[in-house]
């Protein structure tokens, strides 16, 4: 089977990105992103055969939500960047709209399967701690998963539940709170 050409894959993942954030999930239709994207709507129904999936690897595989994992030499600076990372994703255009709409809608819709999406940005977070662990600047009893809800929780936290933006240092502040203890 021919594979779509990624830039026009792109611009569905885009679409579908930007409709969810403007109109949320139930305002996100097919046709609405065929429209967006130039193509008719046979064609998205070809590779995705829900609006439930199209959102599902737009999510994923969009290049708006998309990150490269960091490697600056030390755990300790990966968490940082990590950290920074999800401070833009979310207050930076246009993913801070796109993000928050995109959790909401896999919260009130399990069809979604937000898990996919939470699994795939694991499984390139996880790169972190496996280099850190092969520097010896991590015990075997971290558990990686915990350090990742953390930090991320307190950025989501501060960003979408609380309306503030992190101040200057946030980043370094929060990765010190974890690593150091207060």
């Amino acid at each position: 089977m021919r594979r779509m050409a990624p830039r026009k894959q792109q611009e569905i993942f885009d679409a579908t990105l930007r409709l969810v954030a403007e109109k949320g999930y139930d305002g996100l239709t097919v046709e609405g992103v065929a429209e967006r994207s130039g193509v008719n709507k046979t064609t998205i129904y070809r590779w995705w055969p829900s609006k439930a999936a199209l959102l599902g690897a737009a999510l994923v595989e969009g290049d708006v939500l998309g990150f490269e994992t960091p490697d600056t030499g030390s755990l300790r600076g990966d968490l940082v960047a990590l950290v920074e990372s999800m401070v833009r994703l979310l207050t930076e255009p246009p993913s801070a709209d796109i993000a928050p709409a995109a959790l909401a809608a896999a919260v009130r819709h399990p069809e979604l399967d937000a898990r996919h999406f939470f699994a795939d940005r694991f499984a390139k977070e996880r790169e972190i701690f496996e280099r850190a662990a092969r520097r010896g600047e991590l015990p075997a009893s971290a558990d990686p998963m915990l350090v990742i809800d953390l930090l991320a929780g307190a950025v989501w936290t501060r960003v979408v539940l609380r309306g503030l933006r992190p101040p200057d240092g946030f980043a370094t502040k929060a990765v010190s709170a974890l690593l150091d203890g207060l």
